[in-house]
């Protein structure tokens, strides 16, 4: 059974930084392009970084840019999202998915898995 697991989020208060963790079991996502979405309540589902299957090339959100860096250990089978300057506005049930190839346009009906989600929150 695949399964992408994330872990890692909490409260923090603004300012600071958190790490989520996406671990994949199940199958070698080594080959997929990876990344890592958000949905604040109220609000659709956001993309907010992905990484091809090397980790050469990288995308974020410019919501998040020079804040976030996607990161990937493939040995791992694990992606990484480490978070700094949090904000309030940055409060939300993040996602890990994986892309059915080894690039990808991060949309989401370009993700073949989904993880449950880790939930964030960034008090002021």
């Amino acid at each position: 059974q695949v399964q992408l697991v994330e872990s890692g989020g909490g409260l923090v208060q603004a300012g600071g930084s958190l790490r989520l963790s996406c671990a994949a079991s199940g199958r070698t996502f080594s080959n997929n392009a990876m990344g890592w979405f958000r949905q604040a309540p109220g609000k659709e589902r956001e993309f907010v970084a992905g990484i091809s299957w090397s980790g050469r090339d990288t995308y974020s959100a410019n919501s998040v840019n020079g804040r976030f860096t996607i990161s990937r250990d493939n040995a791992k089978n694990t992606v990484y999202l480490q978070m700094n300057s949090l904000k309030p506005e940055d409060t939300a049930v993040y996602y890990c998915a994986a892309s059915g190839g080894s690039y990808s346009n991060y949309r989401e009906t370009s993700m073949a898995y989904w993880g449950k989600g880790t939930l964030v929150t960034v008090s002021s």
